[in-house]
């Protein structure tokens, strides 16, 4: 095998795809490094946290799966429960990301022992194959044979089996690209050996059976594998592994999104991008692009994160954004992200700057405790809810695993460049840039955004004329960016930058102003709901540190949701006035302290007003208001008392709820022991449901042993349906829907049969009559009385 494309690779640019794609090119995070800031500050935390974490206990997994004794036994949580070396994989991708952001010898030293023990399990194999994949060796054989019994979230029995090795390739990869190591590129062709010659064989109707199982971003790995080795198997074979239940339907400029979880989506959609550039296929660059363009514009809140309950709820109604305490997933972010720079680096569009600014301060940073580092999985946009951080020896989510990387890579997109002939300042990061091919280096700073501006300072500069060019950023008033070189004014060109060309000597210093305004930015449903955001901030208000329930997460299996007590959404401080605009006109800046925003004139209750709104990534461990009602004084006690009335109502049934399953969603199901066979699910009207052709069971637990009666929703229009609903062993009823309720859910309460033996919780099972199948199931409660 030869490996004369790692260079072209480590630039993430082969010569196919520089051929064929002209947009801007990237500096190696390692020619950036970051100055004193809260971005510096979150780097220096995510450190702390991975060398916290114990190698021999993350190799666990791999080792086990390859008949050999760990050192130390594996992590619990969700480490534990099917996902064993998923984080594995994300630890050696934050490693090499680290390394190369850093260049610090203990992270260097750090990863090679994780390589050390990666290396030791794929030897010990034989075939190439390296995965913590739980029971690994027996699924992949059934694979290989054609016996594929897949469901949204799991495959023949296992718990996302590809999306977990997915993190491994990535992280081999990683290792090769961000660190240098030959031994990992060696490793990541060996275990892509392996899976061609496991998938090659299969039809292209048993590949898409195996992907509708969240895979992760396995097409994105293959495409990787064709660029560093040059061999076009495997970008065919990064074609046939991709979903065409999605891409299909963009291709024919169609999104179809609702329903769908959002983080299996946009890891497919990444791998669409890279193969585009690759093949040159302007046809899949475009499906990406409009399923950006969707997503953002159509799903996105103002923190630049989407999805409620990990799913894409209807475009038309945030409804449940407001209302649940599972809001934006942090994972979906960091996907989103990757796939706005490979976007921006094919067209080179301030639009995917824009985004990736917004997301960047909003929802990444914030999503890290600023002293102890702990990390976010959902981010409420309930108001006066808070969120939970991770705890380093207990905490193994999903979020853990991305959010390990994302406060390694803050200076991937700060600096790019069009050939050797200019610098491109996109974002306002303080940070040093070198550059030695050109002779270049350079110094940011600034204390933005408690400053509006910033500086750049030449420490070394190239021989003849060179242009830099300054982001222009759309949310700068009237699009103003008043620049100075030496104190003295520059007339920069250009309309997406401020564009300056001379000969640069050193101790040259560019400074601008960077004038930002206050905006209220409403939801996409165009719901009275609106964020306060000044430039490119999400401004918060911080509200009550009282009832943080879990705010550190212990391990248990849902430990990263914000479980305490919801405050009424009628008691939410809300913004009075007729005009979002002028409301927003209100807010002014607090002289002399770091950036805040007062308007005691709009906000209600004064209680509230008298409180500053500051940066949403300075808000932790309180709760806090990010969207506000906007209302008039004349319609506000009426829209109260509507809340009020509705509230009370799902207050009274949740103080019965003694447990609950919401079929068709990944994590619940997963909670609750979900088994299937000839199953499926969707969604209708916002609302997941599941149903079976066979039969699907949940584990409810009664840990209060109070429950005394079950509680199923269906929808009223179902028909031509028979099924059985048991507990345990016992049948608690036939049922067969009419399908005259009309379009509406509904919900029957069955009682409990007495004298069951529960020590483990009740298990309800759905189970078909021959012939039929169960109706869809959109909700199911223990209840008690």
């Amino acid at each position: 095998m030869k490996y004369a494309g790692l260079v072209a690779f480590l630039l993430l640019c082969g010569s196919r795809l520089c051929a064929q794609h002209g947009g801007p090119q990237l500096f190696p995070l390692s020619a950036v490094r970051l100055e004193e800031s809260p971005f510096l500050n979150a780097e220096e935390r995510d450190r702390d946290y991975l060398l916290a974490l114990d190698p021999d206990r993350l190799l666990a997994p791999y080792l086990q799966e390859a008949g050999l004794t760990p050192r130390q036994p594996g992590y619990g949580n969700w480490e534990a429960s099917g996902l064993g070396g998923h984080v594995g994989g994300h630890y050696v991708s934050a490693l090499a990301m680290l390394y190369a952001a850093t260049g610090t010898d203990t992270v260097r030293a750090r990863l090679e022992y994780m390589l050390d023990g990666l290396e030791r399990a794929q030897k010990a194999g034989g075939d190439g194959y390296l995965g913590g994949v739980p029971g690994g060796r027996d699924i992949w054989p059934e694979l290989a044979a054609g016996e594929i019994e897949a469901e949204r979230f799991s495959l023949n029995g296992k718990w996302v089996p590809w999306y977990n090795l997915h993190k491994t390739f990535a992280g081999l990869r990683d290792a090769w690209q961000y660190a240098g190591s030959e031994r990992a590129g060696k490793m990541f062709v060996a275990l892509g050996e392996w899976a061609y010659a496991l998938l090659a064989p299969l039809t292209d109707e048993q590949l898409q059976r195996i992907v509708y199982a969240e895979p992760g971003g396995m097409n994105e790995s293959f495409a990787d594998l064709a660029a560093v080795t040059g061999d076009d198997k495997f970008l065919e074979l990064a074609r046939r592994f991709s979903d065409r239940e999605l891409l299909d339907p963009l291709l024919a400029g169609e999104s179809r999104l609702t329903g769908l979880h959002a983080n299996t989506q946009i890891p497919k959609v990444i791998g669409y991008e890279r193969i585009a550039k690759l093949s040159g296929d302007s046809s899949w660059h475009r499906a990406a692009r409009d399923f950006w363009e969707t997503v953002v514009a159509e799903r996105t809140v103002a923190i630049g994160g989407n999805s409620v309950r990990e799913h894409f709820h209807s475009a038309d109604d945030f409804s449940a954004m407001i209302e649940d305490v599972q809001g934006p997933e942090t994972c979906n972010t960091y996907n989103m992200l990757r796939l706005s720079r490979q976007l921006y680096e094919a067209e080179g569009d301030a639009r995917y700057l824009a985004y990736y600014e917004r997301a960047l301060y909003n929802h990444i940073l914030a999503s890290q405790h600023p002293e102890h580092g702990g990390l976010v999985y959902f981010t409420p946009m309930r108001p006066d809810h808070y969120r939970v951080y991770s705890s380093p020896q207990q905490s193994f989510w999903c979020c853990v695993g991305s959010g390990l990387e994302n406060h390694t890579k803050y200076g991937e997109l700060i600096y790019a460049h069009h050939g050797p002939d200019s610098l491109l300042v996109n974002l306002f990061i303080p940070s040093t840039l070198d550059w030695p091919e050109r002779g270049l280096r350079v110094s940011q700073r600034n204390t933005f955004p408690d400053e509006a501006g910033s500086s750049l300072t030449i420490k070394a500069a190239p021989a003849g004329p060179f242009t830099v060019l300054l982001r222009r950023p759309e949310w700068a008033t009237d699009g103003r960016l008043r620049a100075t070189v030496n104190g003295e004014p520059v007339a920069g060109t250009g309309s997406g930058y401020v564009t300056i060309r001379r000969e640069w000597r050193v101790g040259d210093r560019i400074e601008w102003e960077l004038p930002m305004h206050t905006t209220l930015e409403g939801l996409p449903d165009g719901s009275a709901w609106y964020a306060v955001v000044h430039g490119p901030l999400v401004m918060a208000a911080p509200t009550s540190s009282t009832d943080l329930d879990g705010l550190i997460a212990d391990d248990s299996r849902m430990g990263h949701v914000a479980a305490g007590p919801t405050r009424p959404l009628s008691d939410a401080p809300v913004l009075v006035g007729h005009d979002p605009r002028e409301i927003a006109e209100a807010f002014q800046i607090i002289a002399g302290t770091p950036l805040g925003l007062a308007a005691p004139d709009v906000i209600y209750p004064a209680t509230v007003s008298q409180r500053a709104l500051i940066p949403f990534y300075r808000v932790h461990d309180t709760r806090y208001v990010i969207y506000w009602r906007v209302t008039d004084r004349e319609t506000l006690d009426a829209w109260r008392k509507l809340q009020q009335r509705e509230e009370a109502e799902s207050r009274r049934l949740d103080e019965r709820t003694v447990d609950r399953v919401s079929p068709g969603e990944q994590q619940p199901e997963v909670e609750h022991d979900y088994t299937g066979t000839m199953t499926e699910s969707g969604t209708r009207d916002g609302r997941h449901w599941r149903r079976a052709r066979d039969r699907f069971a949940y584990t409810l637990r009664d840990h209060s042993e109070t429950a005394d009666r079950l509680r199923v929703t269906y929808y009223g229009s179902d028909t031509d349906y028979a099924f059985d609903l048991f507990v345990g062993n016992t049948k608690v009823a036939t049922v067969r829907p009419a399908g005259d309720r009309g379009p509406i859910f509904y919900s029957e309460e069955y009682a409990l049969p007495a004298g069951l033996d529960k020590p483990d919780g009740f298990r309800v099972s759905f189970r078909a009559h021959a012939g039929s199948a169960t109706a869809a199931i959109y909700d199911v409660r223990l209840l008690r009385e």
